[in-house]
């Protein structure tokens, strides 16, 4: 999944680096297409890791109070913020990077620098790729919490446990 991706693409850009430092340090050079492909692999890892980071709760939060939350809480919490923050956050970037990456690809965008990465339109791509899969989480969140709700809570394979009280 999204998860083993990310990890990949982890490995891929610490071996990128290494190399560049090694080319660096040892024969006092590096390249244009080397530095952009760091941040390319450094910006898809964000982007495909975001929804898996959701999906498995380990996004950024502020726990001092929601940590000590009844499940009920949590999940208005969840609810509220993922309706009135998440989503309309992800038809945003979705709508307005779609653009902005179209553009990019009908002027065959590459990279200003000489030697660079060709098609930059790739990259720009992934934030709307990012955020597609981020809403789609987002929407599997508010609706488990939905759910939680209505007493009806999903463990952690998604399957319906009984009603709690």
């Amino acid at each position: 999944g999204m998860g083993a991706l990310a990890a990949w693409l982890t490995t891929a850009l610490v071996l990128l680096i290494c190399y560049d430092v090694f080319m660096r340090y040892v024969f006092a050079t590096t390249s244009a297409l080397v530095l952009e492909l760091e941040w390319h692999l450094f910006a898809a890892i964000f982007l495909v890791g975001a929804a898996y980071g959701l999906q498995k709760d380990k996004h950024v939060r502020v726990d001092v109070f929601y940590a000590g939350f009844t499940p009920k809480k949590k999940a208005w919490v969840n609810l509220v913020g993922t309706l009135l923050f998440l989503l309309p956050l992800c038809y945003v970037v979705i709508i307005t990077s779609a653009r902005f990456s179209y553009n990019s690809f009908l002027m065959q965008e590459g990279s200003a620098d000489p030697g660079g990465l060709p098609n930059r339109y790739i990259i720009k791509g992934t934030i709307t790729l990012g955020f597609l899969l981020l809403l789609l989480q987002a929407l599997a969140q508010a609706a488990r919490s939905a759910l939680v709700l209505l007493n009806q809570p999903f463990d952690n394979a998604h399957n319906p446990l009984p009603p709690t009280e």
